[in-house]
């Protein structure tokens, strides 16, 4: 598979990393997530950490970006708490993202290599739920 890459978003990263360093406190709250909605705004959240499975930065954003009116997302990052970096999405997001918004672009990499690519890219031999429900005709 071929990787396509789009411009990396600096000032989304820099959003996240910020909501990191500043609100992420303790072992409930470890990532936060930034993604920029189709109309330019940015949503930041938190994860909610529980042994039950809490939901995960990225999950909580696109709750964070609905509540906000903000339904079509472009970019997303998620930045882990006591200066990790960018931290790429774990599997259940990465469906999630796919199922939601199939066109975003998650940026991923560490350090000087940041890039962003299309959420299908992240997921081989993807499934996408939508293509296997039956038509309700």
């Amino acid at each position: 598979m071929t990787t396509q890459t789009h411009p990396v978003d600096h000032e989304l990263v820099e959003a996240a990393a910020d909501v990191a360093r500043t609100r992420c406190r303790g072992d409930n709250h470890t990532m936060a997530a930034a993604a920029r909605a189709r109309d330019g705004r940015i949503v930041t959240a938190v994860n909610a950490y529980h042994f039950t499975g809490g939901p995960c930065a990225e999950l909580v954003v696109i709750g964070a970006a609905a509540a906000q009116g903000a339904h079509e997302l472009d970019t997303i990052v998620a930045v882990g708490d006591r200066e990790r970096g960018v931290v790429p999405p774990c599997g259940r997001c990465r469906q999630v993202l796919l199922d939601y918004f199939p066109a975003l672009r998650v940026i991923v990499g560490g350090g000087g290599r940041l890039r962003a690519v299309p959420v299908a890219e992240l997921l081989p031999e993807t499934y996408v739920w939508a293509d296997h429900q039956l038509d309700a005709g």
